[in-house]
């Protein structure tokens, strides 16, 4: 399942990643979660992921606290402040892609437990709030120590319309998500 939507996602012209990523900034702006928020935690899209930096840039420009991931070698996140476009340096790692991170002081795994809102990168995701993730676990780990710490965030995962499907394969530590925000909409789960 990850292949084919990793190789969907390959195929979409510029244009129509253009047009998403503006899109997906208008939706995901009007969600009350985001409207309220003071602080979110989120990440910079690379590639053909459905586009954040629109969205990042909007938030921040509310005066929204944004919080961005830095991968530590054990596939744990970092945190940092995002601080403008200008703020972000290519890291990357043996094996991996690169990635865009926020160049600023890190404020440790924890700082997520603190954010109003988590915006989550993902491949997929069910009518049951299931998310298909890459793979690698961070974000498993994320949403483990939001529950250890009682955290309750609004959880919201970014996606293409097409990649809202039937069903995801789901594993015993997968936590449902609250939201996921398409160019063409929003759509509220129920897990």
């Amino acid at each position: 399942m990850r292949r084919s939507l990793l190789a969907a996602r390959r195929a979409l012209p510029d244009e129509t990643l253009r047009r998403s990523a503006r899109a997906l900034a208008e939706r995901a702006l009007d969600l009350p979660e985001l409207a309220d928020a003071g602080s979110v935690a989120a990440y910079v899209s690379i590639g053909s992921e459905p586009g954040t930096r629109d969205l990042l840039d909007a938030l921040r420009g509310r005066g929204v606290r944004v919080l961005l991931p830095v991968l530590l070698p054990d596939n744990d996140l970092d945190w940092a402040a995002y601080e403008g476009p200008a703020s972000l340096a290519a890291a990357a790692r043996a094996g991996k892609m690169t990635l865009l991170e926020p160049a600023g002081p890190r404020l440790g795994p924890d700082a997520v437990t603190g954010a109003d809102a988590v915006l989550l990168p993902g491949l997929a995701v069910d009518g049951r709030g299931m998310r298909l993730g890459r793979g690698g676990g961070s974000y498993d780990r994320v949403l483990a120590r939001l529950e250890r710490a009682d955290a309750h965030p609004a959880l919201v995962v970014l996606l293409y319309d097409e990649e809202v499907v039937a069903r995801v394969p789901e594993e015993p530590h997968d936590h449902p998500v609250h939201a996921v925000v398409t160019p063409s909409g929003v759509r509220r789960l129920r897990p």
